[in-house]
């Protein structure tokens, strides 16, 4: 059986499964099995090239077609420049946070030597992300989990050394920087109680502290990130932070209200989903 034969075999059965990427994920599969790109791959059954894959490919199309996520399978998760390592224990992070890091990159750049703290860091994402695209900012990242700690730690050690990771409750963390950090980015736990994922990969997979923002509203984590952010940051510092797509209203009338913070703002993602909000500190 020719790689286009096996492809399109692990494909249908993924389709059959409900995997709505079912083409990209079996063409994944198959480059992590023999160690090339999926362009590449891809290329390949183009031209029909004859090659077999190995029997773990079988398995691990099985394992995805019980959706569990392909960043589980692969062990690894593309965020901007990087691949983090993620599995289980640990939240996947997802294309529309990098919009959140690289508002929090964009402010830190115009400063020498940025303090940038990352509350909720889960596999690390951001954190790295700063670290890497930052020169010079010094970047303090906490997680209230021991599971996506591990995850984060081995993110850290390979792709950011320098970063004070910790673990603790973000709503409490870093009370040696009160009033000294430049920028506090968040991507918290925000899914309301009744709003449960309907993906299998998300709503099965992805632990519940990471997904849910406990409240009526989703909103109590959140809230306790933004309070957290009103202590640590210094007049004029920013403050980002993801949120669902029908929080952004109801943040932003919080952060007006507290009348701690300035240029309160909402913003949407690619899709023009409401997304995250940013806030100076009065």
């Amino acid at each position: 059986m020719s790689l286009t034969e096996q492809l399109r075999a692990a494909t249908a059965r993924l389709a059959e499964a409900g995997v709505p990427s079912a083409r990209h994920d079996a063409e994944v599969l198959a480059g992590h099995v023999l160690g090339r790109p999926r362009p590449q791959v891809a290329v390949m059954a183009l031209r029909g090239d004859d090659v077999v894959l190995p029997v773990v490919f079988d398995d691990l199309v099985d394992e995805r077609a019980r959706r569990v996520p392909l960043q589980h399978l692969t062990g690894t998760a593309p965020f901007r420049d990087v691949q983090l390592r993620v599995g289980p224990g640990v939240f996947v992070p997802r294309p529309e946070t990098e919009l959140v890091a690289g508002a929090a990159i964009a402010f830190a750049r115009e400063l020498p030597a940025p303090v940038v703290v990352d509350l909720c860091t889960g596999s690390g994402a951001i954190a790295v992300a700063v670290a890497r695209e930052v020169p010079g900012a010094r970047v303090h990242a906490v997680e209230l989990s021991e599971h996506a700690l591990a995850w984060a730690a081995r993110n850290v050690e390979d792709l950011a050394p320098a970063v004070d990771l910790r673990l603790g409750d973000a709503a409490q963390a870093f009370g040696d920087l009160d009033g000294a950090v430049d920028v506090v980015v968040s991507n918290p736990p925000y899914i309301p109680p009744d709003s449960e994922p309907v993906d299998p990969e998300v709503r099965d997979h992805d632990p519940a502290v990471a997904l849910y923002g406990l409240g009526p509203d989703g909103l109590q984590v959140p809230r306790a990130v933004v309070a957290a952010a009103a202590r640590l940051l210094r007049p004029g510092g920013l403050v980002v932070m993801e949120h669902a797509d029908v929080q952004q209203a109801a943040l932003l009338r919080s952060l007006t209200a507290s009348g701690l913070w300035l240029d309160e703002a909402g913003h949407t993602d690619l899709t023009g989903t409401p997304r995250y909000v940013s806030a100076r500190r009065a």
